[in-house]
């Protein structure tokens, strides 16, 4: 009998799985703590994946 699996989820091709960055804005605040925003990959929001499009035409194998 045949398992089916889904296919393995897409990694976003614009930041490549790395989808939430820390960038310093240089210095400290007074605690010594780095100052830090955090930025996200605006094509894929956050998540670092990419949905998975349906074939229109059908499966075809």
């Amino acid at each position: 009998m045949a398992h089916h699996t889904s296919p393995p989820p897409r990694i976003c091709p614009s930041c490549d799985g790395f989808a939430s960055v820390a960038v310093t804005l240089g210095g400290r605040d007074r605690n010594g703590h780095l100052r830090t925003i955090t930025a996200h990959c605006p094509a894929c929001n956050g998540r670092g994946l990419t949905r998975t499009r349906p074939n229109p035409e059908g499966a075809r194998a």
